[in-house]
């Protein structure tokens, strides 16, 4: 069975998609996708993991984080899946592997990009046809974002702000809405591979340096214009490592 593609590059910005075992419905209940989120944000508390948008559906998940090299990254989806998939079996008394062997990474250049891939993340139920808009699908970092808990929320919004390069959280909630209700209203709603299956997503450039960043041996493989001003490079069928090595911090 081929593995998913995970490159290494710190300091960056990457799209992780995880799905369950033979894409079982494994967090059909609401009981087991605030677990996943309930250990993402140990994940954040104890190894610095920056989560920048998630989502969790009934059988895999999205996570948006960014690097900052110290492999948090590695350790807080270790712990995260990890501990989800052994409460789960505990109390199901159940035996097996509870997600698939690997996920994927994608790398997002940040600008106009992470505004589409988080627009792109929020809208997953609403592709799906579970919810009319993301709001009503509480396991989410949309909806985390909208009404931020006082204590052991998930994602970081400072970062997110920074990212942006936008002012505050009242801000931030703001545009959130905005690129959600313009997608809905403007374009059909449509899965768009590239961000779940390419290596890298951005402008031509972008795209191209992480490429060549990767070596000689990758740079046989096409990099396709998937959108007007994106572009992706495309996962080939098995997958390279190593990724998101656990280096320990100083």
């Amino acid at each position: 069975m081929p593995r998913a593609n995970r490159h290494y590059q710190a300091g960056q910005v990457w799209h992780i998609t995880h799905r369950c075992h033979q894409r079982d419905f494994l967090l059909t209940f609401a009981r087991d996708r605030r677990r996943w989120r309930y250990w993402l944000c140990r994940a954040r508390r104890r190894f610095g993991l920056c989560v920048l948008n998630d989502i969790v559906t009934s059988n895999h998940v999205h996570l948006l984080v960014y690097d900052r090299g110290l492999g948090e990254i590695s350790r807080g989806l270790q712990l995260t899946a990890g501990r989800t998939a052994q409460e789960y079996n505990r109390r199901k008394q159940r035996k097996g592997a509870f997600w698939e062997d690997r996920y994927h990474a994608t790398a997002v250049e940040s600008g106009d990009h992470l505004v589409r891939c988080l627009t792109y993340i929020d809208l997953n139920r609403v592709r799906a046809g579970a919810v009319a808009h993301p709001g009503q699908w509480p396991d989410s970092g949309y909806c985390e974002l909208q009404a931020p808990p006082q204590r052991y929320g998930s994602v970081d919004h400072d970062a997110l702000i920074t990212l942006l390069d936008l002012s505050d959280l009242p801000q931030l909630q703001q545009e959130r809405r905005q690129w959600v209700d313009q997608t809905l209203a403007d374009e059909p709603m449509q899965r768009e591979g590239h961000w779940s299956e390419s290596l890298a997503v951005g402008s031509k450039a972008f795209v191209t340096a992480f490429q060549h960043a990767l070596g000689a041996r990758t740079l046989h493989r096409s990099v396709d214009c998937c959108s007007e001003g994106s572009y992706a490079w495309r996962a080939p069928p098995a997958a390279y490592e190593p990724v998101f090595p656990a280096k320990k911090p100083g």
